[in-house]
């Protein structure tokens, strides 16, 4: 086996690549917390187009260089700026749109999540094909609800389909962090594995998959994706109305308050209950 950092076309500020044969290993490292913010956008969307542009590439899989997130969320100072950088893959302002063309795309990408990953994070590996996660660190939530807003990165369409109404209600309305080993049971992801099995895992079913012959593998995945990937549209539609909900005076004031009690800060949101709780006060 041979694995090489790849200079020139696989240099980003916010992601390290390294390429085994016909797999690309991303990692994701955007000081202080892996905020999903301009700069880790705009490199995103690069390493797509780069990957999906070379015939050679097939696999993409994407780990976090922080132990404790892997993507937070977004960055909620910066949402316009985000925006217009994911228009430079899709034509639109809009993650979700980015999102859903990652679930479309011919390569076949895979999540190796350690650490948090809450809203914009949960539904940037939401896009991904497949989830794995360690069962010691990895936590995943959707705390839109506690802002008055819809998630405005596809969750509502991925989570629906992966676990049915009842769950998804739960986990959209909740606002609560949720364990690897639940995540599991509930479909978020596809397993929990312990943290020192979890690499060894990814890798080796990525290599598998990327000695398969490409037609087939593509073939499977557009006839998943015709049964199971929401309309384009439906996309939009959310992520239209989580533009226009931020606006208003409610979720600004709820937004302000969470950042006195340390939304967007390291510490703070290791324990994110202490943020969401303090809203009410």
């Amino acid at each position: 086996m041979t694995t090489s950092t790849t200079p020139g076309a696989w240099t980003f500020d916010t992601i390290t690549v390294q390429r085994d044969g016909a797999v690309l290993f991303a990692e994701i490292l955007a000081p202080p917390m892996n905020l999903l913010g301009p700069e880790l956008v705009r490199d995103l969307v690069s390493l797509i187009q780069r990957a999906e542009a070379d015939a050679a590439c097939r696999v993409l899989v994407f780990r976090s260089g922080d132990p404790d997130y892997f993507i937070s969320h977004v960055d909620l100072t910066r949402i316009p700026e985000y925006r217009e950088e994911a228009a430079k893959l899709t034509g639109v302002p809009s993650i979700a749109l980015l999102f859903r063309y990652l679930s479309a795309s011919r390569l076949v990408t895979i999540a190796q999540i350690e650490g948090r990953v809450r809203s914009g994070g949960s539904e940037f590996v939401l896009a991904c094909d497949m989830r794995f996660a360690a069962l010691e660190s990895a936590v995943f939530a959707q705390f839109e609800s506690a802002f008055g807003q819809i998630p405005g990165g596809g969750a509502t369409q991925y989570l629906a389909r992966l676990m049915g109404r009842a769950r998804a209600l739960e986990v959209l309305l909740s606002a609560e962090d949720y364990s690897a080993d639940l995540a599991e049971r509930y479909g978020w992801i596809n397993r929990a594995l312990p943290a020192n099995a979890l690499g060894a895992f990814v890798r080796a079913l990525a290599e598998r998959i990327a000695q398969f012959p490409p037609a087939g593998v593509l073939a499977i995945k557009d006839r998943i994706n015709a049964i199971t990937l929401a309309p384009t549209d439906d996309f939009r539609r959310d992520s239209d109305l989580f533009g226009e909900e931020v606006r208003n005076a409610e979720t600004q004031h709820r937004i302000n308050a969470a950042m006195h009690h340390g939304l967007q800060t390291r510490h703070a949101e290791m324990e994110f209950a202490n943020i969401i709780d303090g809203l009410a006060t």
